[in-house]
């Protein structure tokens, strides 16, 4: 696993099988999976989460993110 800070309270985990998790401030918001699926919480968070995932997301179209709630992103790091 590797840890990667983005900017401030913005932070980028890459596991070892290739899917790599946003974290705005400690909540995991956003993720890439290995074959290049995009994925983003349902959960309204604010401004600046908000931010944090539009930047990292760029350049992706949001028609090609699939939303998923808040339980998925926070499964996937605690490994349930």
């Amino acid at each position: 696993m590797r840890l990667r800070t983005i900017g401030t309270n913005e932070t980028q985990i890459t596991f070892a099988d290739g899917w790599q998790v946003l974290f705005s401030y400690s909540t995991p918001v956003a993720a890439h999976s290995p074959t290049g699926d995009i994925f983003c919480t349902e959960e309204k968070h604010g401004v600046t989460t908000t931010r944090h995932i539009n930047s990292w997301l760029s350049g992706v179209h949001k028609d090609l993110w699939f939303m998923r709630p808040q339980s998925f992103f926070n499964d996937m790091v605690l490994g349930v």
